[in-house]
């Protein structure tokens, strides 16, 4: 079974006032020098995926500028031999609309219907910053392997702020409280069985896999008060006068955490070389692409965004090899031809600014 976007069309979105490309399938080599607008094709591609793709940009700052009159991406999807039309755009002031195949859909619906991965080099520092990244970058595993665990961050989300909402203003109704507290009960077993279920599946790709890049142990790091699901919403009610003082839930899947240990070295990644540390996250991707084949017969879409200058050529090689015995069709920018010289006929390139 395969999955590959045939045809991707863009109209003002970023620095493309309109380009049209055709893909076969193979991996995409997209090069050219800063500022040809590489990684504008692959934001472009991450916006086929719910959220706000992989720089994670305000939808108002996609749009090309002068102009300022909206953005839309279209694409052909091929998906096990059945074509899809997928139409996602905005126009100022309106929020980002969705159709599949001429009829609107959720952001959501999208998971559901093709799955996605990505590493863009502002997750290079995801060890050693803060773990508000590090909860998105899980996410967005987790979200790979259960489209509907979107919709469980999101209802918990609305519930958290809901809360905040009266932590802040003081109010002393309980019954309200204890509403919001089990609707966030809810939702959190949901988001921390799906967590913990995508990185078993991480855990078991990387350990299946003959591969040159390093294993990464991970586990999830829970706040304090926050050891299982079950106990939460005793400990919200118990801990009201505390969250009242800060004005804010202060545990919960929102403050969960995302450990990492270099296996080899068995040293924290934070402690790492930077090249370990972008070798784990490769590693990482690929072990989350090779899960979803093996769960859903399909290859995700692979996109990563300036990698292959950062690895030295028996890495690029190994990497390059990964993704063509995968079958994924991936998406890789570089400043030029050579980086990708490895793949040879294998890929399909895509120059830029020439």
């Amino acid at each position: 079974m395969t999955a590959y976007i045939s045809a991707l069309h863009l109209s003002h979105f970023r620095s493309h006032l309109g380009l049209r490309l055709a893909f076969d399938g193979r991996p995409v080599t997209v090069y050219g020098p800063n500022g040809a607008g590489k990684t504008n094709i692959l934001e472009a591609i991450s916006m086929l995926s719910p959220g706000r793709g992989l720089r994670r940009a305000p939808s108002e700052d996609l749009t090309r500028r002068p102009e300022g009159i909206g953005w839309r991406v279209a694409a052909t999807l091929e998906i096990d031999h059945v074509t899809h039309e997928v139409v996602t755009r905005a126009e100022p002031g309106n929020p980002r609309q969705v159709e599949i195949d001429e009829k609107s859909a959720p952001q959501l619906a999208l998971a559901r219907l093709l799955r996605m991965v990505w590493l863009v080099p502002s997750q290079d520092r995801l060890w050693i910053e803060g773990a508000e990244g590090r909860r998105r970058f899980l996410d967005r595993i987790t979200l790979s392997f259960f489209p509907e665990h979107g919709e469980a961050v999101l209802a918990y989300e609305k519930a958290m702020r809901d809360r905040n909402r009266l932590l802040k203003d003081q109010a002393r109704d309980t019954s309200w409280y204890s509403a919001l507290e089990r609707q966030m009960m809810t939702a959190a077993a949901q988001i921390h069985a799906n967590r913990q279920a995508a990185l078993t599946r991480i855990a078991a790709a990387q350990e299946q896999a003959e591969t040159s890049f390093p294993i990464a142990d991970l586990t999830l790091e829970e706040g304090d008060g926050f050891t299982v699901p079950d106990d939460l919403a005793r400990f919200w009610a118990e801990t009201r006068a505390r969250d009242m003082a800060a004005g804010r839930t202060l545990v919960g899947p929102h403050r969960t955490d995302l450990g990492a240990i270099y296996r080899v070295k068995d040293a924290p990644a934070r402690q790492c070389s930077t090249g370990e540390q972008k070798a784990l996250l490769v590693s990482l991707i690929l072990a989350n692409a090779r899960a979803l084949k093996q769960d859903t017969g399909r290859a995700p879409l692979v996109l990563l965004d300036e990698v292959a200058a950062h690895l030295d050529a028996a890495r690029r090689a190994a990497l390059f090899d990964e993704i063509c015995a995968l079958n994924a069709q991936a998406f890789l920018t570089g400043t030029g031809a050579e980086l990708f010289m490895e793949f040879g006929t294998r890929a399909q390139d895509v120059p830029l600014g020439s």
